[in-house]
């Protein structure tokens, strides 16, 4: 048997309760077997190769809501719970978690924050970690742990929250997690933009440097913005979500701006634009062979979607959201990771590579990092996982 974690024949533990859980890993520590980790199994094949597992354990059947303080703004639920599961139980409260992860259908709520899978609506809410308050996990020693708590300004002890966010379950197994919510908008209006790279780039810059107040901004290739059937040139789209009078005086304020640089305008609303979001947010993962996660500094975003557009012949799938500098990427061929990876780095950026063939990871470094944080990240997963139990090759 392929002992690699793209195998899904490996034997499936499915706890149904974080004890049954404790004393499935418990059992891995005594015997010193490597286990792989999953919720849903949305995201097994992202960063890097997992291999020497002998099990597969998942948390979907941890799927419970425990608690939800609508006067406070949190709610807590067992990490195998589906965030599109999540969502109905806050809109019936009027509240939502602002978060747009890939596979929002099937992606469960350890597994977002396993992956730190956040999209466009970073702009206005923060990522992952800004909205987990607090988390309780199973430590690779089979032991219960807890962490933060479950209000909003509980300080007490390390900020284990941060990280475990992006973690990848290679320092513990999420059970149970507090989050913030926030009051669910009822108003929406999407401005698009669209035109030459150098024009959309001072749009853009604008609205940075402006008092406008998005949910969303995002910059999209021109191989996206023509299956989103808004151009056949790269796209700005900016979403609003206050009162009415103040989406439409700030959609006409970017229009106008968009106007006098030269960009065709447009406003969408309603199913047209809820597509159109829809869209942005699953249109990249898993309809290309190499899905890539990618960062640069945010005067770089146009730029970035520009030169990828050249260097792929418009082929390229991808978006940037303007006020974080973080995007994703669906490329073709692996000949476009090195060149794309080449000018990330070189404005302060990265290219991580999430989804591809195991024979493209095996020939470069997934992660892509440069920096000098590896061997503090490697003490760290030594202190939570001294065997190398856990995810065993996701990142280290």
């Amino acid at each position: 048997m392929d002992d690699s974690i793209n195998d899904i024949s490996l034997p499936i533990g499915l706890p149904k309760n974080v004890e049954e859980l404790a004393e499935l890993v418990a059992i891995a520590n005594r015997d010193r077997v490597p286990v792989a980790i999953a919720g849903n199994s949305t995201k097994l094949d992202w960063g890097g190769i997992v291999t020497g597992a002998k099990s597969l354990v998942s948390t979907q059947k941890l799927d419970r809501s425990i608690a939800h303080a609508v006067g406070d703004l949190t709610v807590t639920v067992e990490a195998g719970i589906k965030f599109a599961n999540l969502q109905e139980i806050l809109a019936a409260a009027g509240q939502f978690l602002p978060l747009d992860p890939a596979y929002p259908d099937r992606a469960t709520i350890g597994g977002i924050i396993a992956t730190a899978d956040a999209g466009s609506l970073r702009h206005r809410y923060g990522g992952v970690r800004d909205l987990l308050l607090g988390i309780s996990f199973v430590r690779a020693d089979g032991k219960i742990a807890k962490a933060g708590g479950r209000v909003v300004k509980n300080v007490a002890g390390y900020d284990m929250m941060k990280l475990f966010t992006g973690s990848y379950g290679t320092l513990g197994i999420l059970t149970e997690v507090t989050l913030r919510v926030y009051p669910l908008p009822t108003n929406f209006g999407t401005v698009i933009l669209t035109g030459a790279p150098e024009k959309l780039e001072r749009a853009a810059k604008f609205l940075l440097a402006s008092t406008l107040t998005p949910i969303s901004a995002d910059v999209v290739s021109t191989a996206f913005s023509q299956a989103l059937e808004l151009s056949n040139t790269p796209s700005l789209v900016v979403k609003f979500a206050t009162i009415p009078e103040s989406i439409a005086q700030q959609s006409a304020q970017l229009l106008e701006i968009g106007k006098s640089l030269g960009l065709k305008g447009g406003i969408w609303q309603g199913p047209q634009a809820d597509n159109l979001w829809s869209g942005i947010q699953t249109g990249i993962w898993g309809t290309t062979p190499i899905g890539c996660k990618l960062g640069v500094k945010l005067t770089a975003a146009v730029e970035t979607i520009a030169i990828l557009d050249r260097a792929t012949a418009n082929t390229s799938k991808a978006v940037i959201h303007l006020n974080s500098g973080i995007g994703a990427c669906a490329l073709g061929d692996a000949k476009y990771i090195d060149p794309l990876r080449h000018h990330c780095e070189a404005s302060g950026g990265f290219v991580s590579v999430l989804q591809a063939p195991v024979g493209v990871k095996q020939q470069l470094n997934v992660w892509g990092y440069r920096g000098n944080a590896v061997p503090l990240m490697q003490q760290i997963k030594q202190q939570f996982d001294p065997f190398g139990l856990l995810n065993p090759g996701r990142c280290f």
